[in-house]
Protein backbone atom coordinates (compact mmCIF):
# COMPACT_ATOMS: atom_id res chain seq x y z
CA UNK A 1 0.00 0.00 0.00
CA UNK A 2 2.85 2.38 0.82
CA UNK A 3 4.33 1.74 -2.62
CA UNK A 4 1.00 2.66 -4.27
CA UNK A 5 0.91 6.04 -2.45
CA UNK A 6 4.48 6.66 -3.63
CA UNK A 7 3.55 6.07 -7.30
CA UNK A 8 0.35 8.19 -7.28
CA UNK A 9 2.10 11.62 -7.13
CA UNK A 10 4.31 10.56 -10.03
CA UNK A 11 1.27 9.59 -12.12
CA UNK A 12 -0.42 12.90 -11.27
CA UNK A 13 2.68 14.85 -12.29
CA UNK A 14 2.90 12.99 -15.60
CA UNK A 15 -0.79 13.72 -16.23
CA UNK A 16 -0.26 17.47 -15.73
CA UNK A 17 2.77 17.44 -18.02
CA UNK A 18 0.78 15.60 -20.70
CA UNK A 19 -2.01 18.15 -20.46
CA UNK A 20 0.43 21.01 -21.08
CA UNK A 21 2.07 19.10 -23.93
CA UNK A 22 -1.26 18.52 -25.72
CA UNK A 23 -1.78 20.61 -28.88
CA UNK A 24 -3.74 23.86 -28.53
CA UNK A 25 -7.04 23.56 -30.40
CA UNK A 26 -7.31 27.16 -31.56
CA UNK A 27 -9.88 26.66 -34.33
CA UNK A 28 -11.80 23.45 -33.87
CA UNK A 29 -15.36 22.20 -34.26
CA UNK A 30 -17.72 24.28 -32.13
CA UNK A 31 -15.40 27.30 -31.86
CA UNK A 32 -16.91 30.79 -32.06
CA UNK A 33 -14.55 33.58 -33.12
CA UNK A 34 -15.19 37.33 -33.09
CA UNK A 35 -12.94 39.51 -35.23
CA UNK A 36 -12.57 43.30 -35.15
CA UNK A 37 -10.53 45.09 -37.77
CA UNK A 38 -10.31 47.38 -40.77
CA UNK A 39 -12.00 47.05 -44.16
CA UNK A 40 -10.40 48.70 -47.19
CA UNK A 41 -12.63 48.79 -50.28
CA UNK A 42 -10.97 49.47 -53.64
CA UNK A 43 -13.58 49.71 -56.45
CA UNK A 44 -12.61 48.46 -59.92
CA UNK A 45 -15.24 50.79 -61.29
CA UNK A 46 -16.76 52.04 -64.52
CA UNK A 47 -20.04 53.73 -65.42
CA UNK A 48 -22.43 54.01 -68.33
CA UNK A 49 -23.39 57.45 -69.63
CA UNK A 50 -26.44 59.23 -68.27
CA UNK A 51 -29.66 58.49 -70.15
CA UNK A 52 -32.67 60.81 -69.97
CA UNK A 53 -35.82 58.79 -69.39
CA UNK A 54 -38.43 61.55 -69.27
CA UNK A 55 -38.76 65.34 -69.22
CA UNK A 56 -36.98 68.15 -71.07
CA UNK A 57 -33.62 66.45 -70.60
CA UNK A 58 -34.48 63.84 -73.26
CA UNK A 59 -34.47 66.44 -76.04
CA UNK A 60 -31.54 68.43 -74.59
CA UNK A 61 -29.22 65.41 -74.35
CA UNK A 62 -30.30 64.19 -77.81
CA UNK A 63 -29.53 67.58 -79.36
CA UNK A 64 -26.11 67.71 -77.71
CA UNK A 65 -25.09 64.24 -78.81
CA UNK A 66 -26.44 62.44 -75.75
CA UNK A 67 -25.14 61.89 -72.26
CA UNK A 68 -22.79 59.03 -73.16
CA UNK A 69 -19.76 61.05 -72.02
CA UNK A 70 -21.30 61.87 -68.63
CA UNK A 71 -19.43 59.39 -66.43
CA UNK A 72 -18.35 59.04 -62.82
CA UNK A 73 -15.70 57.20 -60.80
CA UNK A 74 -15.95 55.76 -57.30
CA UNK A 75 -13.12 56.38 -54.83
CA UNK A 76 -11.65 54.00 -52.26
CA UNK A 77 -13.23 53.75 -48.82
CA UNK A 78 -12.20 52.52 -45.37
CA UNK A 79 -14.24 51.50 -42.34
CA UNK A 80 -14.29 49.45 -39.14
CA UNK A 81 -15.36 45.86 -39.67
CA UNK A 82 -16.74 43.01 -37.57
CA UNK A 83 -16.71 39.30 -38.36
CA UNK A 84 -18.34 36.44 -36.45
CA UNK A 85 -17.20 32.91 -37.38
CA UNK A 86 -18.55 29.55 -36.24
CA UNK A 87 -16.63 26.33 -36.91
CA UNK A 88 -18.91 23.39 -37.72
CA UNK A 89 -15.90 21.08 -38.10
CA UNK A 90 -12.16 21.63 -37.69
CA UNK A 91 -12.05 22.78 -41.32
CA UNK A 92 -15.48 24.13 -42.28
CA UNK A 93 -16.76 27.44 -40.92
CA UNK A 94 -19.36 30.10 -41.64
CA UNK A 95 -18.61 33.82 -41.25
CA UNK A 96 -20.99 36.76 -40.93
CA UNK A 97 -19.30 40.02 -41.99
CA UNK A 98 -20.56 43.48 -41.08
CA UNK A 99 -19.41 46.78 -39.67
CA UNK A 100 -19.84 50.52 -40.01
CA UNK A 101 -21.05 51.35 -43.55
CA UNK A 102 -18.28 53.09 -45.54
CA UNK A 103 -18.91 56.37 -47.36
CA UNK A 104 -18.09 56.34 -51.08
CA UNK A 105 -17.27 59.53 -52.98
CA UNK A 106 -18.27 59.80 -56.65
CA UNK A 107 -16.27 62.10 -58.95
CA UNK A 108 -17.32 63.36 -62.37
CA UNK A 109 -15.54 62.08 -65.48
CA UNK A 110 -15.80 62.97 -69.17
CA UNK A 111 -18.53 65.55 -69.65
CA UNK A 112 -18.83 65.84 -65.86
CA UNK A 113 -15.11 66.30 -65.15
CA UNK A 114 -15.62 70.00 -64.49
CA UNK A 115 -18.11 69.28 -61.73
CA UNK A 116 -15.59 67.58 -59.45
CA UNK A 117 -17.31 65.58 -56.73
CA UNK A 118 -20.76 64.41 -57.82
CA UNK A 119 -21.88 63.18 -54.43
CA UNK A 120 -21.51 60.66 -51.62
CA UNK A 121 -23.34 57.55 -50.44
CA UNK A 122 -23.09 55.08 -47.58
CA UNK A 123 -22.96 51.41 -48.58
CA UNK A 124 -24.46 48.67 -46.40
CA UNK A 125 -23.22 45.23 -47.40
CA UNK A 126 -23.50 42.49 -44.76
CA UNK A 127 -22.20 39.19 -46.10
CA UNK A 128 -22.34 35.54 -45.16
CA UNK A 129 -19.39 33.44 -46.35
CA UNK A 130 -18.70 29.70 -46.11
CA UNK A 131 -14.99 28.98 -45.60
CA UNK A 132 -12.71 25.97 -45.80
CA UNK A 133 -9.64 26.14 -43.54
CA UNK A 134 -6.64 24.06 -44.54
CA UNK A 135 -4.48 22.19 -42.05
CA UNK A 136 -5.25 21.05 -38.51
CA UNK A 137 -7.04 22.88 -35.72
CA UNK A 138 -3.78 23.26 -33.76
CA UNK A 139 -1.72 24.72 -36.65
CA UNK A 140 -0.27 28.19 -36.11
CA UNK A 141 -1.06 29.38 -39.63
CA UNK A 142 -4.26 28.34 -41.40
CA UNK A 143 -5.00 29.55 -44.94
CA UNK A 144 -8.60 29.44 -46.16
CA UNK A 145 -10.78 29.94 -49.20
CA UNK A 146 -14.44 30.92 -49.16
CA UNK A 147 -17.53 31.82 -51.13
CA UNK A 148 -20.76 33.48 -50.12
CA UNK A 149 -23.28 36.20 -50.80
CA UNK A 150 -23.88 39.81 -49.79
CA UNK A 151 -26.95 42.03 -49.88
CA UNK A 152 -26.07 45.63 -50.73
CA UNK A 153 -28.11 48.78 -50.26
CA UNK A 154 -27.33 52.48 -49.97
CA UNK A 155 -28.33 55.33 -47.69
CA UNK A 156 -27.46 59.02 -47.20
CA UNK A 157 -27.16 59.61 -50.96
CA UNK A 158 -26.18 63.29 -51.24
CA UNK A 159 -25.46 65.19 -54.46
CA UNK A 160 -23.04 68.10 -54.66
CA UNK A 161 -24.36 71.55 -55.55
CA UNK A 162 -22.23 71.59 -58.71
CA UNK A 163 -23.78 68.38 -60.02
CA UNK A 164 -27.29 69.52 -59.11
CA UNK A 165 -26.75 72.75 -61.07
CA UNK A 166 -25.50 70.80 -64.11
CA UNK A 167 -28.55 68.53 -64.15
CA UNK A 168 -30.90 71.47 -63.54
CA UNK A 169 -29.48 73.28 -66.59
CA UNK A 170 -30.08 70.20 -68.75
CA UNK A 171 -33.58 69.76 -67.37
CA UNK A 172 -34.50 73.40 -68.00
CA UNK A 173 -33.03 73.45 -71.53
CA UNK A 174 -30.32 75.86 -70.43
CA UNK A 175 -32.60 78.55 -69.01
CA UNK A 176 -31.90 80.14 -65.67
CA UNK A 177 -34.10 78.49 -63.11
CA UNK A 178 -34.18 77.12 -59.61
CA UNK A 179 -34.85 73.51 -58.82
CA UNK A 180 -33.93 70.45 -56.80
CA UNK A 181 -32.14 67.27 -57.81
CA UNK A 182 -31.99 64.00 -55.88
CA UNK A 183 -30.69 60.51 -56.56
CA UNK A 184 -31.27 56.95 -55.42
CA UNK A 185 -29.18 53.80 -55.87
CA UNK A 186 -30.69 50.36 -56.35
CA UNK A 187 -30.09 47.51 -53.93
CA UNK A 188 -28.83 44.14 -55.14
CA UNK A 189 -27.53 40.72 -54.15
CA UNK A 190 -23.98 39.82 -55.21
CA UNK A 191 -21.63 36.83 -54.81
CA UNK A 192 -18.47 37.02 -52.71
CA UNK A 193 -15.19 35.15 -53.30
CA UNK A 194 -12.46 35.30 -50.66
CA UNK A 195 -9.01 33.99 -49.78
CA UNK A 196 -7.01 34.60 -46.64
CA UNK A 197 -5.43 33.15 -43.56
CA UNK A 198 -5.25 33.31 -39.77
CA UNK A 199 -2.21 33.18 -37.50
CA UNK A 200 -2.98 31.74 -34.08
CA UNK A 201 -1.11 33.51 -31.29
CA UNK A 202 -2.51 31.16 -28.65
CA UNK A 203 -5.70 29.22 -27.89
CA UNK A 204 -7.80 32.41 -27.69
CA UNK A 205 -6.19 35.10 -29.84
CA UNK A 206 -5.34 35.19 -33.54
CA UNK A 207 -4.63 37.61 -36.38
CA UNK A 208 -6.48 37.48 -39.68
CA UNK A 209 -6.09 38.83 -43.20
CA UNK A 210 -8.42 38.26 -46.14
CA UNK A 211 -8.98 39.61 -49.65
CA UNK A 212 -12.43 39.37 -51.24
CA UNK A 213 -13.88 40.22 -54.62
CA UNK A 214 -17.50 41.28 -55.15
CA UNK A 215 -18.89 41.69 -58.71
CA UNK A 216 -21.31 44.52 -57.97
CA UNK A 217 -23.48 46.84 -60.07
CA UNK A 218 -26.03 49.45 -59.05
CA UNK A 219 -28.53 51.53 -61.02
CA UNK A 220 -28.69 55.23 -60.23
CA UNK A 221 -31.93 57.17 -60.74
CA UNK A 222 -31.58 60.97 -60.80
CA UNK A 223 -34.71 63.12 -60.48
CA UNK A 224 -34.58 66.86 -61.24
CA UNK A 225 -37.54 69.15 -60.61
CA UNK A 226 -37.59 72.82 -61.58
CA UNK A 227 -40.17 75.59 -61.80
CA UNK A 228 -40.11 76.00 -65.61
CA UNK A 229 -40.18 72.50 -67.06
CA UNK A 230 -41.37 70.19 -64.30
CA UNK A 231 -39.64 66.90 -63.60
CA UNK A 232 -36.93 65.14 -65.60
CA UNK A 233 -35.66 61.65 -64.79
CA UNK A 234 -32.23 60.24 -65.70
CA UNK A 235 -30.63 56.83 -65.23
CA UNK A 236 -27.13 55.40 -65.29
CA UNK A 237 -25.49 52.15 -64.21
CA UNK A 238 -22.41 52.02 -62.00
CA UNK A 239 -20.10 49.00 -61.98
CA UNK A 240 -18.24 49.00 -58.66
CA UNK A 241 -16.65 45.51 -58.37
CA UNK A 242 -14.71 46.24 -55.16
CA UNK A 243 -11.67 44.33 -53.95
CA UNK A 244 -12.10 44.23 -50.17
CA UNK A 245 -9.18 43.76 -47.77
CA UNK A 246 -9.86 42.93 -44.12
CA UNK A 247 -7.19 42.87 -41.40
CA UNK A 248 -8.44 41.78 -37.99
CA UNK A 249 -7.66 40.77 -34.43
CA UNK A 250 -9.74 37.75 -33.40
CA UNK A 251 -10.86 36.27 -30.08
CA UNK A 252 -12.23 32.75 -29.59
CA UNK A 253 -14.96 32.10 -27.02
Amino acid sequence: MKKQFTILPKIAALSVMAAFAAPVMAQSAGSNILGVGWFHLAPQDSSEGITAVSGTGVAVLAASGGGSTYHSSVGNADTVGLAFTHFFTDNIALTLDGGIPPTFHLTGQGGLSGVGEIGTAKQWSPAIVAKYFFGDANDKFRPFIGAGVTYVWYSSVNLSSGFQQSITRISSAGTTTTGTTSASLSSSTAPVATIGGTYNLNDKWSLGLSISYIPLKTDATITSTNANTGTSVYKTRLTINPIVSFASVNYKF
